[in-house]
């Protein structure tokens, strides 16, 4: 098949036919205005059926699990616009609202920025590592996928038990944090009946299957976007003296009562909050296999990830550093919304409503990342279906592309958020977390650790990087240096854990590090479960690099890069500097 290309309205390449590597067909649903709109409705809930060959019996696992990622039945209804809003405001919530409000208590501005930044290079490169990866593999599971073939089968195993446990559990704390925040208006209301509230709209979108999702996402990453660039110029207004209270404030701060709190151990406590700030980032390489496009649209997507860690993180709380001291008593101590540093910092303004402007963003950014919650854990579980980690039903996937039972699990597990109601609610949520805090670092290293063994594979292989229409913009050292940073981050949240206040405390270090012990249990379990007879590692010449690549000529692809390559070449720098970044 061949394929063209014209010119999109930037001046660059637009691909204007898909290939795939084997033709996949579905059977045919009849029209829903044939059926009525409830029948319709209903029916769109049964299995979707592939018509095609059967898998040869001989196939290993790993083959299998390759074939079958390729294959997927998932609907590409992921326009450019939802995947681009994903990227730049996607996943952002209390960890960023919140959290950074005890990260500046524990470190002070300095490491609060410092370790941010420090972080933010390490999820940049592994999203640009994902990047990568999902263009070449744009395939159900993707990361987790890969894993599979690139890593091997027991790493993969305890990956995706880990990372599937990180969203299933995130679903019931975000739904109770949205009661909460609720609470900062009226808190005479049971929590459990906002609970209900906000659980019946999670379902309610994620009826409408990946578009439900990426509309939803797309409106809510547009509003967190306009609030955090609204906040950091308010914050440069409130900085140079221009708030009702008035009064220049500078680095003020930074003097007294100073730039950092706690020694280098405050600077380690930020370091380790830093990281799961950043947690779920990596679902750009998630949607990869719902996206109609993804060799033009995922590359713009892990490029859009430097704006949302500069623009975001960077910019945003180098405000809040020298709006806030770190020993405002209202960062300590609390878990809510009124810890926020953002609606401290218009509060010390004298800025009346807007503190509830501010709080309505949180309530939209903890909804989010409850929508995409149900979003990744849904597709996790599909994807270890395909894989053989879970019973084969769980991989069913309906005529609207929904995986149903994963949706549905999910949703189950999510009615945890109605123990807001008991008293012991904060202990169980402690002990839930625990499970899957130490999850994104383990995902990103992986991550990285498959793009190192990628390229590996295409060296031994006799292949090289012109075969890829996107490549890491840190290459391989990207993610050895984000690999080096992973380790790190385990390394020093397994002291602070241990060593809280300078004596060791079994308590502190098992809600922090309880997910390190989930893994081997993970790898304990694959074990007897294949009687020990098991590849450890898959070897580089038999990586396979080929299966859902979505190529059938390699030479005119490469032709195809090459002119978009020279293309991009021949146009003025300031071209190239926003086709490198945009």
């Amino acid at each position: 098949m061949s394929k063209d290309f014209k010119l999109d309205s930037l001046g660059g390449f637009e691909d204007t036919v898909d290939v795939v590597t084997t033709p996949i067909k579905y059977e045919e649903a009849e029209p829903t205005n044939k059926r009525g709109f409830f029948k319709g409705f209903i029916d769109g809930f049964r299995k979707i059926e592939v018509i095609d060959e059967a898998l040869d019996p001989n196939l290993t696992d790993v083959e299998r699990a390759n074939i079958l990622a390729d294959r997927s039945p998932l609907k590409r209804n992921l326009k450019n616009r939802h995947i681009q809003m994903i990227a730049i405001g996607g996943s952002i919530g209390t960890g960023l609202f919140v959290g950074s409000g005890s990260s500046l208590a524990t470190g002070g501005p300095a490491p609060l920025i410092i370790c941010y930044f420090l972080i933010g290079t390490m999820v940049f490169s592994s999203v640009q590592a994902l990047g990568e990866l999902s263009v070449a593999f744009p395939i159900s599971g993707s990361f987790l996928s890969l894993t599979t073939r690139m890593v091997s089968p027991i790493w993969s195993f305890a990956m995706a038990w880990n990372y599937g446990l990180q969203w299933i559990v995130l679903l019931p704390l975000e739904l109770v944090a949205a009661a909460l925040t609720i609470g900062y208006w009226n808190n005479s209301v049971n929590g459990a009946a906002w609970v209900s509230i906000f659980y019946a709209l999670i379902v309610f979108i994620n009826i409408f299957g990946v578009k439900g999702y990426g509309e939803a996402e797309f409106l809510f990453s547009a509003i967190k976007v306009i609030a955090v660039v609204g906040f950091v110029i308010l914050g440069i207004v409130l900085n140079c003296g221009g708030g009702p209270v008035g009064g220049y404030i500078g680095g003020k701060y930074w003097h007294d009562p100073g730039a950092f709190n706690h020694g280098f151990k405050g600077f380690c406590g930020v370091f380790v909050s830093a990281a799961f700030a950043f947690a779920g980032t990596e679902l750009i390489g998630l949607v990869a296999a719902e996206t109609e496009n993804p060799r033009k649209t995922l590359p713009k997507a892990a490029k859009q990830v430097f704006w949302r860690i500069t623009l975001f993180y960077l910019v945003a709380l180098t405000m809040v550093g020298l709006l806030v001291p770190y020993n405002d008593p209202r960062l300590i101590g609390n878990s809510d919304v009124s810890a926020s540093p953002f609606v401290i910092a218009i509060r010390n303004a004298g800025i009346g409503e807007l503190p509830s402007v501010m709080n309505v963003v949180i309530l939209v950014s903890v909804l989010s990342v409850g929508n995409s919650s149900v979003y990744g854990c849904s597709r996790t579980i599909a994807t270890m279906a395909n894989q053989g980690f879970l019973p084969k039903c769980c991989g069913y996937i309906d005529r609207k592309g929904r995986p149903a039972v994963g949706v549905l699990i999910t949703l189950v597990f999510g009615l945890l958020c109605f123990l807001a109601a008991t008293p012991k609610q904060e202990d169980v949520f402690d002990w839930m977390m625990a499970l899957s805090g130490l999850s994104s670092i383990f995902t990103w290293g992986t991550i990285c650790l498959c793009h190192l063994r990628f390229r590996m594979a295409l060296k031994a292989q006799g292949r090289s990087t012109d075969e890829l229409s996107f490549t890491a913009m840190g290459g391989i050292w990207g993610s050895i240096w984000s690999v080096v940073l992973n380790v790190l981050v385990l390394i020093v949240q397994f002291w602070v854990a241990l060593f809280p206040e300078g004596s060791a405390d079994a308590y502190n270090f098992f809600q922090l590090y309880l997910n390190a012990a989930f893994v081997l249990f993970c790898i304990g379990v694959f074990l007897v479960w294949k009687r020990f007879k098991v590849t450890w590692i898959i070897p580089i010449k038999e990586i396979d690099i080929d299966t859902g690549r979505r190529v059938e000529d390699w030479d005119l692809l490469k032709q195809e890069i090459a002119d978009e390559k020279a293309f991009i070449a021949s146009k003025p720098w300031y071209y190239r500097l926003y086709n490198m970044w945009c």
